[in-house]
């Protein structure tokens, strides 16, 4: 393995990603380019798993603000991720990088179903896994998931790829010049500050157990390498 900060990473990308400039449904040269930052990757050796995001697709919040159901509205989410998980699978493997996609929900007919220790093998055997359905409950956003899966299989880091945002700031960049970005904060500051980077169960569960957070650009070529390298780039978020 190349000389690495990380060796076992969580990847979590947004759903958007994958939609690029048009904001909404799977944009193929877009998914084709983040199969390949990812590949990128994969070449240094690194054990990656990735949680994807369905916000181009549904959002459950969202549906539920319209009159239904949350719990209902939640699912349909998650079936977006699973969308999103095979269409990125699909990528990755035209790519000749070998990925295993895995559902908290059962459809064995598409993909495995989410265990453990299978996941982590998949790992040790040099295969990409993608955990899709979010942790399978409503009410639990995906950077839970990312959260919950980092704690499961001891990831070294939990990597958030932001759309067109180059780390964490006190308020949103686009809307007031006067926001001041951080290179470095703690997971309580995160919940303290009510910085709007992930939920605060994610946070939460994140300062728990012990897991950093690196938040970066995404649309930058070559950022997921560069974090995995060790490079000081976005927000470090680490500690209590």
């Amino acid at each position: 393995m190349t000389d690495v900060k990380y060796k076992r990473i969580i990847l979590k990308l947004s759903g958007e990603a994958l939609a690029g400039n048009q904001g909404i449904g799977i944009n193929p040269p877009e998914i084709k380019k983040v199969a390949a930052e990812i590949k990128e990757v994969y070449k240094l050796g690194v054990e990656i798993a990735i949680v994807v995001g369905g916000g181009n697709m549904w959002r459950g919040e969202s549906g539920a603000q319209m009159g239904m159901e949350r719990s209902q509205a939640d699912y349909i989410g998650m079936l977006a991720t699973v969308m999103n998980a095979l269409a990125l699978q699909d990528n990755l493997e035209s790519i000749g990088v070998p990925t295993r996609v895995q559902t908290s929900i059962e459809m064995r007919q598409i993909a495995e179903p989410y265990i453990r220790r299978k996941a982590i093998r998949h790992l040790e055997k040099g295969r990409i896994v993608i955990f899709a359905a979010g942790t399978g409950s409503p009410y639990f956003s995906t950077d839970t998931t990312a959260a919950l899966r980092a704690s499961e299989i001891n990831a070294d880091v939990i990597l958030m790829a932001k759309n067109g945002v180059d780390g964490i700031y006190s308020a949103d960049p686009q809307k007031d010049e006067h926001a001041v970005k951080f290179d470095k904060l703690t997971h309580l500051d995160i919940i303290n500050k009510g910085l709007n980077v992930m939920d605060t169960t994610a946070s939460s569960l994140s300062m728990d157990n012990d897991i950093p957070l690196v938040v970066f650009n995404m649309n930058k070529s070559g950022n997921i390498k560069r974090v995995v390298e060790g490079e000081a780039i976005g927000t470090t978020v680490k500690g209590k």
